[in-house]
């Protein structure tokens, strides 16, 4: 994994900004154009469930779908679950008040000293623990978790 050049993991907040041009949309497409060319954007394995049935709550099974199938069309790797990896999940849930998914995305962003790129709140309890970039506050949907 990349360490030491710029690395930015997404969260699901940023994917569905992106997804429904919330404000910091351009902010997420510009590092993506800047970034994931270079194997250097990244998110959780995670994301891809919260995407999911997120999409299929609000809209149905047939747009979780689609939305998995256009997330698979963008720059960016996966970062898949493996034993260390949920052991840093564990111990980033165990000492941060973050819902279990959250504790994967930033273990993700741990591993790979990257950013954190998000737009949720749970996120403030690892200033100083994660690097991160908030992006501005979403609009009309529920929390992610």
């Amino acid at each position: 994994m990349p360490r030491g050049a710029e690395t930015f993991v997404l969260d699901t907040s940023a994917l569905l900004a992106l997804k429904d041009d919330e404000p910091g949309a351009s902010e997420v497409e510009a590092l993506l154009r800047q970034h994931g060319r270079k194997e250097a954007v990244f998110i959780s394995f995670m994301s891809i469930m919260e995407l999911a049935y997120i999409l299929e709550q609000e809209q149905g099974e047939a747009a979780a779908r689609l939305g998995v199938l256009q997330l698979k069309q963008l720059p960016l790797q996966v970062v898949e679950s493996d034993e260390p990896l949920g052991l840093a999940a564990a111990r980033i849930k165990a000492r941060h008040k973050l819902s279990v998914a959250d504790a994967w995305i930033a273990a993700t962003a741990e591993r790979l000293g990257a950013t954190l790129v998000h737009k949720d709140p749970e996120f403030e309890s690892l200033a100083g623990v994660v690097p991160q970039k908030t992006l501005p506050p979403k609009t009309g949907r529920g929390g992610s978790s």
